[in-house]
């Protein structure tokens, strides 16, 4: 395990967060999801790299996460739609073209957000 990087990831994390909360304040609905994403994103990296593992895109980082830790029960599923969730609407918004998320989509998801990490912290 190399704790610099575990560590380096959740401070990550936390910023991806609150970056996330100012756009919500701002408005900015699509570019909120982009930062809700990669919050929960560096802190399922942080885990995997707690573990030893890690892979070079996204889809196989939501692959090992779904087979470590939801799987086996480490994740309950609820918190683990979020990231995978948040990885579609993510998706949505940055290559189909003419997607404007509004406050009613995205507003629910800073609070399952929120929950996902503190889970997440708990882990690492």
């Amino acid at each position: 395990m190399n704790s610099e990087l575990v560590k380096y990831r959740i401070e990550r994390s936390d910023e991806a967060f609150e970056k996330a909360k100012l756009l919500a304040e701002k408005q900015k609905w699509n570019t909120c999801v982009s930062r809700l994403y990669y919050s929960c994103f560096y802190a399922v990296t942080a885990i995997l790299a707690k573990d030893g593992m890690s892979s070079s895109k996204h889809t196989g980082v939501r692959a090992i996460f779904n087979l470590h830790y939801v799987k086996t029960g480490k994740v309950p599923k609820e918190l683990a739609q979020t990231f995978n969730d948040l990885f579609e609407k993510g998706q949505e918004g940055d290559y189909i073209g003419f997607v404007r998320f509004d406050e009613e989509q995205v507003k629910p998801f800073i609070s399952r957000t929120e929950k996902f990490l503190n889970h997440m912290k708990s882990i690492v």
